[in-house]
């Protein structure tokens, strides 16, 4: 089961870094959100291919034909929080504040219930699992936050299940895609999105997407803009791993989506056979 999604926030929507951290801030910044989304919904409908696009609450009232125009096309819409800010860093409060502000924004727009989220930065860690029973008690069934490695921004890496898993210890069943990983040498690599995507040449994630029975993608506009500004205050580091194989990403998403059979994440869902899914605790 491969499954194609797409986090839609602006190239700008860049996470710790003080220059751009703040809402207050965004509006300073010329967005480049019509061209990224027009670049993925071109292919998509080139290649009769639907997607799941985890949709900032501010990006849907700043731009709500855009959201609409992805809707309209058969795309699975779902939330990526309101405010794109770090889950470890707000209270459980004001972290409940933005989801159900990002819910209602996004079922306003789009006239339909959305029950799926993925946190910025899949910053859900060990220390924030509070965030479950939070998406539990709103109303979403499906969570796609679960980065099963250590990375910058958090991760669970302790979370073994490397496949759609299932949790009955809330009043309602929450369902998680967790995203993917490949271990090599005892080290586990994610590849399926982002900077990681961008950086692994084209004949490498040819072979991983088709011999990887599960994946789970996590693309951004800004994956395939190689013309965008370079945002200040970043480091050489996350300058790199910002603005790396921007020029090349747009072509390997069209080879492996052409090569693969990829679903959305409802379709997934549907699909899945629950019944047999692992259980896991995640409180």
């Amino acid at each position: 089961m491969k499954i194609l999604t797409f986090d839609v926030e602006d190239w700008f929507h860049i996470l710790d870094n003080e220059g751009t951290q703040s809402p207050d801030l965004w509006d300073k910044f010329p967005s480049r959100a019509e061209g990224g989304l027009e670049r993925i919904l071109e292919l998509l409908f080139n290649q009769n291919q639907k997607a799941t696009f985890f949709i900032l609450g501010w990006m849907a009232e700043k731009y709500p034909g855009l959201i609409k125009k992805i809707d309209r096309c058969g795309h699975h819409i779902a939330s990526h929080s309101y405010a794109h800010q770090l889950v470890y860093q707000q209270s459980q409060s004001a972290f409940r504040e933005d989801l159900y502000r990002s819910k209602i924004v996004l079922e306003e727009l789009i006239s339909k219930p959305i029950t799926a989220y993925r946190a910025p930065g899949f910053s859900i860690t060990d220390d924030t699992r509070w965030a479950f029973e939070q998406l539990v008690d709103l109303g979403f069934e499906i969570d796609c936050s679960v980065f099963p490695a250590a990375r910058a921004h958090g991760g669970m890496p302790h979370f073994t299940a490397q496949s759609p898993c299932i949790s009955y210890e809330f009043d309602s069943p929450l369902k998680f895609f967790p995203i993917n990983s490949r271990a090599i040498g005892g080290v586990n690599f994610i590849y399926s999105g982002g900077g990681y995507f961008r950086i692994f040449p084209e004949w490498f994630l040819r072979r991983w997407f088709s011999s990887d029975p599960y994946v789970m993608t996590y693309f951004h506009p800004r994956d395939f803009d190689p013309d965008q500004p370079i945002i200040p205050g970043l480091g050489p580091i996350r300058k790199f791993k910002s603005y790396v194989g921007l020029g090349s990403a747009l072509k390997k998403l069209e080879t492996i989506v052409a090569e693969n059979k990829f679903l959305s994440l409802d379709a997934a869902d549907i699909e899945f056979e629950w019944s047999t899914a692992p259980q896991v605790k995640v409180r």
